[in-house]
């Protein structure tokens, strides 16, 4: 199995914005082959957004990846974040 993780930290005036997009990534990756599990989370305690991908494989991942990330590829998270996003490739230890 393998994970991708992405953290977001938007600016208070685009979080709605951030959230749009994640959204929008998440309907672009239906039917996706291989993906088990897709969608944005909210961090409880502070203004973190987290965006969860679950994957049959990291190969299945890759495959799909340059379609799914086209649906956001004009978000300008440059100016909608306060600070860089954080990308985490995870595979079972």
């Amino acid at each position: 199995m393998f994970t991708h993780i992405a953290i977001h930290t938007p600016k208070p005036e685009h979080r709605d914005d951030v959230i749009a997009s994640m959204q929008r990534l998440s309907a672009a990756s239906d039917g996706a082959e291989g993906l088990l599990q897709i969608g944005p989370w909210q961090e409880i305690d502070g203004g973190r957004l987290v965006g969860l991908a679950i994957w049959e494989s990291r190969e299945a991942f890759l495959a799909a990846a340059p379609g799914i990330f086209a649906a956001v590829g004009d978000d300008p998270f440059d100016e909608w974040e306060a600070e860089p996003i954080v990308s985490l490739q995870l595979e079972e230890a």
